[in-house]
């Protein structure tokens, strides 16, 4: 009977890996199929150019000009992208054979956060590493390792510690020539202007990609403006309406932070990874974490592999041609990072754990761990809000401190058509209400104005009314 249960195990996990290796593959094909999605937007700017009677194309005589620069654009963000895949080193064997494995919940496996100007907030999270990413989306409590921020990912499955060496492009991501790209990337992977990208890794080979929807690459163009909100100077207006308010509250609720001892603060929904680094840097033993491996590839290159500050280019407007005031706007090119994370000073123990906060957290290794909890634009992504708040109150010490900013855009309200599909939309009082039966008490609260990843040079501003809370564990009275 044992061996029968051990052998229905094994063959649990190999189909869980399994499912993981697809969904992988799955996002690695959306970042390796952006450069001729994009391309194809070109192509449908000049179909409709060419459409216009010869007087009012006469009035647009820089529009051919444009497309160029499009293109050279493109180019350079897919420089930036293959860049960063050919460093990532995937936690599983992605060569194995996975073709007869069904996934009911591939659509909802890099679910997230896209809060952007668009309602339909498309998945795009993605954890980053500082330090070590726990990188398992089944389950596996996540250890704190106090390992050096530049160290790789690693998983349970995963026990090879061999370093890999950095690729790192010109000072501002431009490219100097076609070999420059073709030293860096994929195989058989071409650019907008044809240009062939080149790799090693062999799970990068082109029989290994799929074809993907256009709504998984929308993901990718998603990272690459939540890049600008996390890790570039213009994003800094964004980050002080954000992540100031957290960080300021923070410190006033540890003033007297151990260095010996720092307190340890757990932020679910990481994303690209600055909230938890910014964290980190305050005196804290800082853990974000995140499941969506769209978020997570992009931030491990970022924490692990940046050289220097401004060292990458990317021109994350391109995409779309509606509220410009003016082409250079849409064209401008936006420089990452705008600090250096392996020199901003972070706190021994700083991490980064890729899964499923519910699975991850909802362990009894992680009763009474945390000092605090920071959620940031994070507790509308769940299925079950109720399931969030009582892990929450559950992984947090007595007295432990919560603090809370975001709205309540439900990740899951607008998905139709699956038997097992559930969404819980509450209100902000019933939030509340919920928090105090799991033993909060609410100290603080006030409302800020926000926005989230948007072009601040945009027509269209979409603006949060984000709740900001900091509510506290009750300590359990002894008589």
């Amino acid at each position: 009977m044992e061996i029968e249960e051990d052998e229905e195990r094994r063959r649990q996990r190999k189909l869980e890996e399994a499912l993981e290796v697809k969904s992988l593959r799955r996002i690695i094909s959306a970042y390796l199929n952006y450069p001729e999605a994009a391309e194809e937007d070109v192509r449908r700017y000049e179909k409709s150019f060419k459409k216009l009677p010869p007087a009012h194309k006469a009035l647009l005589p820089h529009y051919p000009s444009k497309f160029k620069n499009l293109r050279r654009c493109i180019s350079l963000n897919s420089y930036f992208i293959f860049t960063m895949l050919q460093a990532f080193e995937p936690p599983l064997d992605m060569s194995q054979d996975v073709d007869g494995c069904k996934d009911p919940h591939l659509e909802n496996f890099e679910h997230g956060h896209c809060h952007s100007e668009e309602r339909n907030a498309s998945s795009c999270q993605s954890v980053s590493t500082s330090g070590r990413m726990c990188c398992s989306n089944h389950a596996q409590a996540c250890s704190q390792e106090k390992s050096n921020i530049m160290s790789n990912p690693t998983t349970e499955e995963v026990k090879s510690e061999q370093q890999h060496e950095p690729i790192f492009g010109s000072g501002a991501g431009e490219v100097e020539n076609k070999n420059e790209i073709a030293e860096c990337c994929s195989n058989d992977v071409a650019d907008s202007n044809g240009n062939a990208f080149s790799s090693p890794h062999d799970w990068l080979d082109p029989s290994l990609q799929l074809n993907v929807p256009l709504v998984d690459v929308d993901k990718v163009r998603c990272i690459i403006r939540n890049i600008v909100r996390d890790w570039a100077a213009e994003g800094e207006k964004e980050r002080n309406q954000c992540y100031k308010p957290i960080l300021e509250e923070l410190d006033a609720q540890f003033p007297n932070r151990s260095k010996e001892s720092p307190p340890a603060c757990l932020v679910p929904g990481a994303g690209l990874g600055r909230l938890a680094l910014e964290i980190s840097c305050l005196g804290f033993i800082s853990q974000g974490n995140e499941f969506s491996y769209y978020m997570m590839i992009c931030s491990s290159f970022i924490l692990n592999h940046t050289e220097t500050t401004g060292q990458w280019t990317i021109y994350p407007w391109i995409h779309s041609n509606c509220n410009s005031l003016s082409d250079n706007d849409q064209l401008r090119p936006v420089l990452i990072p705008d600090i250096h994370p392996a020199s901003a000073g972070i706190t021994e123990g700083f991490s980064m754990c890729g899964g499923d906060f519910v699975e991850v957290y909802n362990d009894s290794s992680q009763i009474g761990v945390w000092d605090a909890v920071v959620t940031c634009f994070f507790i509308d992504t769940a299925h079950n809000i109720i399931e969030y708040i009582e892990i929450i109150s559950r992984i947090l010490k007595e007295g432990g401190v919560w603090i809370n900013f975001g709205p309540l855009l439900y990740h899951f309200a607008d998905m139709y058509g699956q038997e097992d599909d559930m969404s819980i939309e509450l209100s902000l009082e019933d939030v509340k209400k919920i928090a105090f039966h799991y033993g909060f008490k609410l100290e603080k609260e006030q409302t800020i104005e926000t926005t989230y990843t948007t072009n601040p040079r945009s027509m269209m501003q979409n603006h949060y009314h984000a709740a900001f809370w900091t509510m506290r564990k009750k300590r359990t009275t002894t008589t």
